[in-house]
């Protein structure tokens, strides 16, 4: 179970599952929305890419993480946390850079907007009370990544990466970040086809990086809240993430 360094009054169940649905099904939001106006759905975004670039993008995807994990750790001894509205203002201006030269300045950017989409899920698990260098919250914030990402259409049977647990080996890491790459290299293979094209891209990637920060955001509240409430309720956490999955459900 995660570390919580903060005690909290204690939640009720039904009201608390019933508020991270519906913060579950509004996720990406607006950002959502803005991508859908540019025409930058999921549909066909990767075949967009050249073939070597689909053809590293689980490397580039484990990689992203691996440098995310070191930067995000160092970088909270010297940059505290940030508010939302913050992290989303310099998390698209990261995109629209990225997206100005095309595909060469964006593949550029996405370990940078990794390390700060790490950052930002840092965050929200301290909101919760857990500790971010708590190597079980560590492996949770990497787990968020496991969600399918804001450009899909979820049912809400992708909440399964919820109950995905690592035994806390000396190779733990490394193991989650094998099985947490593939899903983060489709998502970011949809990001860098949306930033492909010079200067347009910009747009995109600006609208792109907004999106992301906004859905990670709401993920990462979902996760962190659900294993709270867990804790503070004593309650396995396999049944409040059945209780979730059939709250998002109804919703649908």
């Amino acid at each position: 179970m995660s570390e919580i360094i903060l005690a909290r009054p204690v939640l009720d169940p039904e009201t608390e599952i019933a508020r991270l649905a519906r913060r579950y099904a509004s996720a990406g939001g607006l950002g959502i929305q803005v991508l859908n106006t540019l025409g930058t759905g999921a549909d066909g975004l990767l075949d967009r890419l050249p073939a070597p670039v689909r053809g590293q993008l689980d490397s580039a995807a484990r990689v992203a993480l691996t440098q995310a994990l070191r930067a995000a750790s160092g970088s909270r001894q010297v940059v505290p946390d940030q508010a939302q509205w913050l992290n989303s203002v310099v998390s698209t201006a990261m995109g629209a850079a990225g997206g100005f030269g095309g595909l060469p300045t964006a593949l550029a950017e996405l370990p940078v907007t990794t390390t700060l989409l790490l950052r930002v899920i840092e965050g929200v698990a301290v909101e919760h009370g857990f500790d971010p260098s708590a190597e079980s919250v560590r492996f949770d914030c990497v787990q968020v990544f496991s969600a399918a990402g804001p450009l899909e259409h979820d049912d809400g049977a992708d909440l399964a990466f919820l109950s995905a647990r690592v035994a806390l080996t000396g190779s733990a890491m490394q193991a989650i970040i094998a099985r947490v790459a593939p899903r983060l290299a489709i998502v970011m293979g949809q990001k860098l086809a949306a930033q492909a094209v010079p200067v347009l891209g910009a747009v995109a990637g600006a609208a792109t990086n907004y999106a992301y920060t906004s859905y990670y955001t709401d993920v990462a509240h979902m996760h962190f809240g659900l294993r709270r409430l867990a804790v503070e309720t004593d309650q396995p956490h396999e049944a409040m993430v059945a209780r979730l999955k059939a709250e998002v459900l109804a919703l649908k």
